[in-house]
């Protein structure tokens, strides 16, 4: 997955939250506008091989000093939000380091 591509997409709005991706902003009480520019300034920090799903990749974005993942997929010719969190200890240390409990999909 290609950064300067998703944020094309993001730009053009072609993209897609999952169901999972909708809960998990709710309960990190996240705004669209806030994962949007998230995935705006964000970096790929992690890729995913092909595991049935498609190849994914986990981004890190910042809103002011809030950092925010977004876990991003293909549907066709969308980015797919897979899930979207703050993170948080214990699965990470700071936003690019995983800690003690490790999970691709928070």
């Amino acid at each position: 997955m290609n950064i300067e591509e998703i944020k094309a997409k993001v730009l053009r709005s072609q993209y897609v939250y999952t169901s999972h991706a909708e809960i998990e902003r709710r309960e990190d009480n996240l705004t669209f506008a806030q994962i949007e520019q998230a995935l705006l300034n964000g970096t790929i920090i992690e890729h995913y091989s092909d595991t049935g799903r498609g190849e994914s990749c986990l981004i890190v974005g910042f809103v002011g000093e809030l950092p925010i993942h977004i876990v991003c997929g293909w549907r066709e010719e969308r980015v797919v939000l897979i899930t979207v969190y703050i993170p948080r200890p214990p699965k990470f240390i700071d936003p690019w380091t995983r800690g003690t409990q490790s999970h691709e999909e928070s």
